[in-house]
């Protein structure tokens, strides 16, 4: 990370990590933590609060990066103070109505397709523009910039479109000058393809992989 933002003439500070830690128990993490790394997310609610409960005695920022459901809000929002992959209207209608029950807000990212894969989740990027305008008038949810999962692929360089796309996506929305919205943050950025969204301007790279070792096969 910090090789990347030299050849691409950023301060490291700019650029956070952020530890994917999907599928591994509380220990590995603890490790992590314990190092120094401050920011942790998950993919899957069902592990949030089991290693939330276990770590609870240390002090980080937990995310969740993960695919949302609507029926897992519930479960999900007491133990993370940034949802990551906020990507449709209906899944937002809900997580402000479930904060405003309880009289609480919480951060969010909007997520954007921009590899253009159907297999991916996120907006369009030609409607994020309206997404961004319907979230932003939700009190509850604070917009602090975007998210995408780059193009999966060994050649790096065909990951840079989309992730150069994001960049241009979060200028975008910032000349739409909303009420509450902060573009600060673009999260972008794995294992597999750091060095290319630090260059493009990333400020939240999530790697797994690469720190703790390939992730077992799914079952």
């Amino acid at each position: 990370m910090n090789a990347a933002c030299d050849a691409a003439g950023r301060d490291p500070e700019e650029v956070r990590l952020l530890l994917a830690t999907k599928t591994l128990g509380p220990e590995p993490v603890r490790v992590a933590i314990e190092a120094g790394e401050k920011l942790v997310a998950e993919n899957r609610v069902q592990e949030v609060r089991p290693k939330f409960e276990a770590l609870q005695d240390l002090e980080y920022e937990r995310h969740f990066i993960g695919n949302l459901q609507s029926n897992k809000i519930n479960a999900l929002v007491p133990y993370v103070s940034c949802i990551q992959s906020l990507d449709r209207l209906s899944l937002a209608k809900k997580l402000q109505a479930k904060l405003e029950r309880d009289g609480e807000q919480r951060d969010v990212l909007l997520q954007v397709n921009t590899s253009g894969e159907e297999s991916k989740s996120g907006q369009d990027p030609e409607n994020l523009a309206d997404f961004a305008r319907e979230v932003s008038q939700m009190d509850n949810l604070r917009i602090k910039g975007l998210m995408t999962i780059g193009l999966y692929t060994e050649d790096r360089e065909l990951a840079r479109p989309g992730l150069a796309r994001l960049r241009e996506l979060r200028d975008e929305v910032r000349q739409m000058n909303l009420d509450g919205v902060v573009m600060d943050e673009l999260s972008m950025g794995m294992s597999g393809d750091l060095e290319v969204a630090i260059e493009e301007g990333s400020t939240i790279v999530r790697v797994g992989s690469a720190i703790f070792g390939a992730r077992p096969a799914p079952a």
